[in-house]
């Protein structure tokens, strides 16, 4: 299907192929201060393993929980020299300082191939370079999907793999609340995890397992390992975004929260999210106790659908397109399908003339979603990205299916990835 690009009165778009600039030294204190400063009042400890001797260059790795996972980052880089990759919309109203900090522009989920020479400039110069490989917040507080590019991109450039792993972050702001943080503790580790000698003489696929095993967390169980309690009474608002299917009458976009209870307006059961994290229903049978798990089902009922021919998604948004970093340009309502051959499909009008965006279903591995986006209007919305623009889409007349459209990116790439290692 041919792609129509939108007739933009200033056809001019931000360059994401730019190289780098490498950190300033004053930036790398006044990041720390800052960091420490915003961090104040706020429980944590940082810890460095198996670091000793290791220096820059060096691939960093970091699980993705809340913005919260930089300032702790910031604390166990200095004083050394980072580069972050930056998806585009952290460059909203202030591209010159990103660019003056030495970030590294990104479109989520896109294929791009100067980025990969980016990372190269960086570790020749001898600095970090550090990744956040879920590309977006983490749900459910366990590790989303990892492309398996990521392990040819540390094969290829030869140098230390270091992870950093963080660890209540999701707890203490969730990313479907994360206006209202809870006070829990925060513990962030520095870990070496391959050597650049292991780097040589490894696969690719076993850096992605190494990858895979050093990333991988669950929030909630790490909550009861440490017998953290999260007392606050708001603490199960905003978890029927990502628990947006009810196991007991199976009907989708229908459940609510409030307070420390999240509940479903078509059938009327109700669950109490407890201290301890666990899930109990007030009634009958409680079908998870362990908000993952229900997640992980939802993603199974996603994945049933495409297997047997029903999925199908197709609404009226509300659309924001963001081809500059200075502001968002509203292009007014459209038309966005996502089909199980074709992928997204987004179609509208803008300035007198039409535009569609394509993005096949091998082209994107996951998806980038919000919840209550708080650079355009606090809604949940969809960014259907190209290389050289990105589109924040607000259904009109669906509720709560956002998380949905992400189950069904990252099933049906898989399932496209697997029909084509089928006919290798």
């Amino acid at each position: 299907m041919e792609q129509i690009q939108v007739n933009y009165k200033n056809p001019k778009k931000y360059n994401t192929a730019k190289y780098p600039i490498r950190q300033p030294l004053f930036f790398v204190g006044l990041i720390w201060v800052l960091s420490k400063i915003m961090l104040i009042g706020k429980k944590y400890k940082v810890e460095k393993i198996n670091m000793e001797g290791v220096k820059p260059p060096f691939i960093m790795l970091s699980n993705h929980q809340y913005f919260i996972d930089f300032e702790l980052a910031a604390m166990l880089t200095f004083p050394h020299r980072v580069n972050n990759v930056v998806s585009v919309d952290g460059f909203y109203r202030r591209p010159w300082l990103m660019e003056l900090i030495g970030a590294i522009c990104k479109r989520k989920f896109t294929r791009d191939l100067h980025l990969i020479r980016s990372v190269s400039k960086v570790l020749k110069r001898g600095d970090i370079l550090s990744i956040y490989p879920e590309a977006r917040y983490t749900p459910d507080g366990t590790l989303a999907y990892i492309p398996e590019s990521l392990g040819k991109l540390v094969k290829l450039n030869k140098v230390p793999l270091v992870v950093i792993k963080h660890r209540g972050n999701h707890l203490h702001t969730p990313f479907w609340n994360f206006r209202k943080p809870r006070k829990v503790p925060m513990y962030s580790t520095m870990t070496q995890v391959l050597t650049a000698e292991q780097v040589q003489s490894m696969s690719v696929e076993e850096i992605n397992k190494a990858i895979h095993d050093a990333l991988s967390y669950n929030e909630y169980e790490y909550q009861k390992e440490n017998n953290i309690l999260i007392t606050e009474k708001y603490r199960a608002e905003g978890l029927h975004k990502i628990l947006y299917q009810c196991p007991h009458c199976k009907v989708e976009s229908q459940m609510a929260s409030e307070g420390t209870e999240i509940f479903c307006k078509a059938c009327g059961k109700r669950w109490v999210l407890l201290e301890n994290g666990d899930l109990q229903a007030k009634e009958g049978e409680t079908e998870f106790s362990h908000i993952p798990d229900w997640f992980d089902w939802e993603r199974a009922q996603v994945r049933e659908q495409i297997e047997q021919g029903t999925y199908s998604f197709e609404d009226k948004v509300d659309v924001y397109s963001f081809p500059r970093c200075w502001k968002f340009e509203h292009l007014g309502e459209a038309t966005l399908k996502h089909d199980p051959e074709f992928g997204f499909i987004l179609e509208g009008f803008y300035n007198g003339k039409p535009y569609r965006i394509c993005r096949k279903v091998e082209e994107q591995n996951s998806l980038h979603i919000e919840y209550d986006y708080c650079y355009v209007k606090p809604l949940d919305c969809v960014d259907i990205s190209t290389e050289d623009d990105s589109f924040y889409c607000y259904p009109l007349t669906q509720t709560d299916i956002v998380t949905k459209l992400a189950f069904a990116t990252e099933e049906l790439y898989q399932r496209k990835q697997r029909a084509i290692k089928g006919k290798m």
